[in-house]
């Protein structure tokens, strides 16, 4: 799919104007109005004077460019890393001070990478099969062409016609028929290693004036649009501007989206690249921000880490080319203020502009309740966030029922997480790793991230058999979604929101049903969990709940294994779970409630048992020779059976002060939590607190239309609403 107004040459090339120099983030036209920039909005400055203390470093050290032989985190990974961060640096320095010692700089490296790149194999650290020259994986190697080629479009100028060929022909060129030609099918994958490798063959093209390089980043190799810089566009991002590898990725993936983008405009701007899909880039930024926790850090979904926050380095450049292509949002100024850096171009200055309008106290962010669709077109299922609260105080419910988020995705249909006041409550694991840590495997994704991180019992959801969802196979994965039954974000009594997973196993039906809501006794808010699960066979089914902090108590009696311990099963992601204690039977059917302790906070699950029910008390952490794992508790609900509703309540309660060392409210609420119907018509749940309200949920299980008419019987009475669901206080 080419934008609109695309001018094409004969052979189905793209028409790119050949600008003069520099062209990429910035045109020469801008520099001036930069330079001034610098005295009148401290940001700004700021900025410039954070790339000189990096270029005048590297100017004051011996050059260095090693031969490559490190994995992440050691010598030469890292001093390959600092170089191309020295080369942009010190080319906008030159452009900014007209200092000749900085062009002097970028030449003198790049003349030495030239000497370097053109003998180099696949690198000795390389396990994977795109690997790098410079560094163990060529997607680093990308990232060193998208951050050295605007080092060299800045002092383009002031080299000799000699110089600029040798630079080009020995170092940039190699590497982007490196990744265009022997990795011609990773270049071409839909995939955030796909869009970096874009956007440095792209930045590239265009800062060499090689039309054959512009036409593969955007089209691909084949000139075909079905991959290249437009198919990620079309295919990564939903119509909401949802990231199919999730917020995490999304993060990486938005810097070279915009840079290239960036680049385009001030090459093409009759591609209007930045209007493309109904503005997906704006979309996306937008998506990406709300799906950060009340103290930045995004949502761990997938192979994810949870220490990155949104002042990460690869949104800096997003906002700043956003609020010159999009108009300011001073929404964002807050963030700007926790970031302190722009990027140097007219974005930047806009950014630094209305900073120094907003003063010490910019607008807050605001963080909402939304629904993003996933997939292409919407239609691959999706991810809620539901939230309720001031900003300090907030609470916030994930709902996942998206796509299989490609190569980083996990096998966790329905699964939820949960955060209360910043704290993560109900914990989604993320990934095994130790991100730049030598000794952790060279800082790459660890075995236990296949093992355990992305198999179905490290998520709060069901599992089947103990097996994952697909058989654990990402082919079968990739075809298939979970579906969005319904949501309403707009009920002030509560948020709903209803997903299904009916492909997850064969003949297993799942549907969960997660309503938000504040009950005026407690004055916290409580999530209401109904996971119905349906099958024409018996199954076991596990319904883990993964909780941050100290077990303080529980209501059902238990044989714990305190002097010697088993792992809970032998694959799936089973055999890293120690099995620390397990219920005895009950004779009656009733709750089970575990509470526990997380900084001043109480919180509890409730969930309804019947006489089959068996609790399992486990922590991460068996079959994990090298300590990879962080060893967190979790409460696993078992049950046999064919069909079964299982029904929670996740709450907030009490507090504890250490200081004054006293103790509050350390017992839940929940009085009854019933399963009052169960039918193919409707599931109907009733629960009373101790204190506060007795409330009842009912959801449709057929229809989940608006106008749809739904009547039951229950305990002889009938019940009758319109709609997808009905929740109400009694």
């Amino acid at each position: 799919m080419l934008l609109a107004g695309l001018a094409m040459l004969p052979g189905g090339t793209v028409s790119a104007a050949a600008p003069g120099h520099p062209s990429l983030l910035i045109t020469a036209a801008e520099v001036g109005p930069l330079r001034q920039g610098l005295d009148q909005y401290p940001l700004l400055e700021k900025t410039y004077q954070s790339l000189k203390k990096t270029a005048d470093k590297a100017l004051a050290s011996p050059m260095a460019v090693p031969v490559p032989k490190d994995p992440a985190g050691a010598y030469t990974h890292e001093q390959h890393t600092r170089n191309y961060y020295a080369l942009q640096a010190a080319g906008l320095c030159y452009l900014m001070s007209k200092d000749g010692k900085y062009a002097r700089f970028v030449r003198d490296m790049l003349l030495e990478y030239s000497k370097l790149i053109p003998g180099l194999k696949n690198h000795p650290e390389a396990k994977s099969s795109s690997p790098g020259r410079l560094f163990h994986q060529a997607l680093n190697d990308c990232n060193w062409v998208v951050y050295a080629i605007q080092g060299y479009d800045a002092v383009y100028e002031t080299l000799t016609p000699a110089e600029r060929k040798q630079i080009e022909d020995g170092a940039f060129r190699p590497l982007c028929n490196y990744f265009t030609q022997d990795l011609k099918s990773w270049f071409n994958l839909v995939h955030n290693h796909g869009v970096w490798a874009a956007t440095a063959v792209g930045m590239t093209g265009y800062a060499l004036h090689d039309q054959k390089l512009v036409d593969m980043a955007l089209r691909g190799t084949q000139n075909d649009g079905k991959s290249g810089f437009l198919a990620q566009l079309n295919q990564l991002f939903s119509p909401d501007g949802y990231y199919t590898e999730g917020p995490y990725y999304a993060r990486y993936a938005l810097s070279p989206f915009y840079l290239f983008a960036q680049t385009i405009e001030n090459n093409q701007p009759e591609l209007k690249i930045f209007q493309y899909r109904d503005q997906i880039l704006r979309k996306a930024l937008q998506s990406a921000l709300q799906l950060t926790n009340t103290d930045g850090r995004f949502y761990p979904l997938n192979d994810a880490l949870k220490e990155k926050d949104w002042t990460t380095q690869e949104l800096i450049a997003a906002i700043s080319i956003s609020f010159q292509r999009y108009g300011a949002d001073n929404t964002l100024l807050g963030l700007v203020q926790q970031q302190k850096k722009l990027i140097l171009s007219t974005g930047g200055l806009a950014v630094a502009k209305a900073a120094a309008e907003a003063g010490k106290n910019p607008p807050a962010y605001q963080r909402r309740s939304v629904v993003y669709r996933d997939g292409a077109t919407g239609t691959e299922g999706g991810l809620a966030v539901l939230r309720a609260g001031a900003p300090d105080e907030q609470t916030s419910l994930i709902f996942k029922y998206t796509s299989h988020g490609l190569s980083h995705g996990h096998y966790d249909k329905l699964s939820l997480a949960m955060y209360d006041r910043g704290r993560e409550v109900l914990q989604d694991y993320g990934a095994v790793r130790f991100l730049n840590i030598e000794a952790k495997e060279g800082g790459r994704y660890l075995p236990e991230t296949k093992s355990f991180a992305s198999q179905t019992i490290a998520h709060n959801t069901v599992v089947v058999d103990e097996a994952s969802n697909f058989g654990g196979k990402e082919k079968v994965a990739e075809t298939k979604s979970g579906e969005a039954w319904f949501a309403d974000l707009d009920n002030p009594a509560a948020q709903v929101v209803s997903a299904k997973a009916n492909t997850a196993y064969d003949g297993v039906q799942l549907h969960r049903t997660l309503a938000l809501f504040r009950d005026s006794a407690s004055g916290k808010p409580l999530v209401l969990d109904l996971f119905r699960v349906n099958s024409a066979t018996t199954h076991q089914y596990d319904l883990p709940f993964y909780y941050q902090g100290q077990l303080i108590s529980t209501s059902f009696q238990y044989d714990s294994f305190s002097t010697s311990r088993q792992p809970l099963g032998s694959k799936n992601g089973y055999q890293h779970l120690w099995k620390e204690a397990q219920s005895r039977p009950v004779r009656t059917p009733g709750l089970a409630t575990l509470t526990w302790l997380d900084g001043p906070q109480f919180y509890s699950v409730t969930t309804a048992t019947d006489t089959a029910t068996h609790l399992v008390l486990a922590r991460i952490g068996a079959t994990d020779p090298n300590f990879n794992m962080r060893p967190e508790p979790a409460l696993i609900i078992r049950e046999k059976a064919k069909n079964q509703v299982f029904a929670s309540v996740i709450e907030a309660h009490g507090e504890f002060n250490p200081t004054a060392e006293t103790a509050s409210g350390s017992r839940s609420n929940v009085e009854r939590l019933t399963v009052l119907l169960d039918s193919p018509e409707a599931t109907v749940v009733e629960l009373k607190l101790r204190r506060g309200g007795t409330y009842r949920l009912a959801v449709a299980n057929q229809d989940a239309g608006a106008t749809k008419t739904h009547q039951v019987t229950v305990a002889g009475q009938p019940l009758k609403w319109q709609g997808p669901y009905q929740f109400k206080r009694l």
